[in-house]
């Protein structure tokens, strides 16, 4: 044993789409939370369903956003970020408010997902024509 400390696992290379929707939904699982609170605060749940499912429901959303942020290198956990962003959108049904975070934060969801995609592939493209020899 030479006692030399172990080096460094080289990070896994992360797309622009990965990054910026990971971002996005690590700030939105805050404000899902948070509109969780607000729905049990204002009792606004239908009859005979409980108050603090509220509560629940809005840590569930916000637990499986902070998740689905770890598996966006994944087409399926894009497609799962969309399925969550409309869930946040049905959410207006109860709080109307959270129609402005739904449309926020679902436009910011949008731009990370297409443009990031549209970087990644010129970043591929580029990287594929910097392989080419120039002529020789």
């Amino acid at each position: 044993m030479s006692g030399s400390p172990a080096e460094p696992k080289p990070r896994r290379p992360r797309g622009a789409a990965e990054s910026l929707g990971s971002i996005v939904l690590a700030f939105e699982s805050i404000i899902v939370f948070l509109g969780g609170l607000v729905v049990f605060g204002l009792k606004v749940l239908p009859d005979g369903v409980a108050d603090w499912w509220g509560i629940v429901g809005g840590s569930v959303v916000a637990l499986l956003m902070l998740l689905t942020s770890g598996v966006l290198r994944h087409r399926w956990g894009i497609v799962l970020g969309w399925a969550l962003q409309a869930v946040v959108a049905l959410a207006a049904f109860l709080v109307p408010a959270l129609a402005l975070v739904a449309l926020v934060f679902g436009g910011m969801w949008a731009y990370a997902t297409i443009k990031g995609a549209s970087l990644d592939r010129r970043n591929a493209r580029l990287a594929a024509e910097s392989d080419i020899p120039n002529g020789d």
